[in-house]
């Protein structure tokens, strides 16, 4: 199929992963599932591994992807991009230290092993969370809104703190090497189920969502955006935010400012419902086009 890639995706059987794989699938493209415990899906090659471990990502990045590749007899085909979901997914799972280590040396495990191996397309998932808002101790506001990639990361935690060191881990590979890396700060990420789930009671309670600046992206959502960063070239290292088009509140933007945000500099003038996690570079670099705003999905 014309512009499918054979694609090393690790930590694809976690909350993301398991949906944007099968997106990337429908794309066209062939996925490997670099992970500690297999993806049961169709057409999904699997190999388990431990991102800590320099060695194995060489090695599975230099892997064949099921049999059928061996019967060519032309060796082991070359990857031609990697995606990095693979991580302890937030605090308070092991203790921070242990956070922190995986998910900054697994990262930096990733992006090596792709880029002396001449994988020239390398997408990593950051996080909302290294706005410092998310996991702050006590209330933390933001220096100013909306939230764009210009922002001073500021995060307090061992999660948010190992994301920024990751992007500044991308960003130092691509400066040697040239290869295209995209970090994609991603939002609240909401699987098609949790909508009738967790929306409800979100609108009930809004406080509960101020943490998150009110952001999510649709799971769905997110491998549309992945597909667009394999398939979109020459940006260099860039940053985006990974998030829906609107805030998951019921509630417009200027009264979200108001009741929770009181005070903090408001940089532009915002649309009635837009996101206060802003996607606007994601959109205009990528052309990214929301096809699940929660409102298509939210009852009652």
């Amino acid at each position: 199929m014309a512009g499918s890639k054979r694609v090393l995706f690790t930590g694809g059987s976690g909350k993301a992963g398991r949906h944007v794989i099968p997106w990337l699938l429908d794309c066209g493209h062939r996925v490997v599932n670099v992970d500690l415990k297999p993806l049961d899906h169709p057409g999904v090659d699997n190999l388990r591994a431990d991102i800590t471990d320099s060695g194995q990502m060489f090695n599975a990045m230099t892997s064949y992807a099921g049999f059928d590749e061996l019967e060519s007899g032309t060796g082991v085909p070359r990857f031609d991009a990697v995606v990095h979901f693979a991580a302890i997914p937030r605090i308070l799972i092991e203790p921070d230290n242990e956070t922190f280590r995986v998910n900054a040396i697994g990262t930096y495990n990733v992006i090596e092993a792709a880029v002396k191996l001449g994988i020239r397309k390398i997408v990593i998932a950051s996080s909302e969370t290294t706005y410092g808002i998310c996991f702050a101790d006590g209330r933390a506001d933001p220096v100013s809104l909306p939230l764009d990639e210009d922002y001073d990361v500021d995060p307090m935690d061992s999660y948010g703190l190992s994301k920024v060191v990751n992007e500044k881990t991308a960003r130092a590979f691509q400066k040697r090497s040239g290869a295209d890396i995209y970090a994609l700060r991603i939002g609240n990420v909401i699987e098609p189920h949790e909508y009738q789930t967790l929306f409800p009671r979100w609108f009930e309670h809004p406080e509960t969502r101020r943490r998150n600046a009110f952001c999510y992206i649709d799971a769905r959502d997110l491998g549309q955006i992945v597909d667009l960063c394999l398939t979109t070239d020459g940006l260099g290292y860039q940053v985006f935010n990974a998030g829906n088009d609107t805030n998951g509140m019921n509630l417009p933007t200027a009264t979200l400012i108001e009741r929770f945000f009181p005070g903090v500099p408001v940089t532009r003038e915002l649309g009635e419902n837009e996101a206060l996690f802003s996607n606007r570079k994601i959109r205009q670099l990528l052309g990214f086009v929301e096809r699940h705003d929660w409102r298509r999905h939210v009852t009652g």
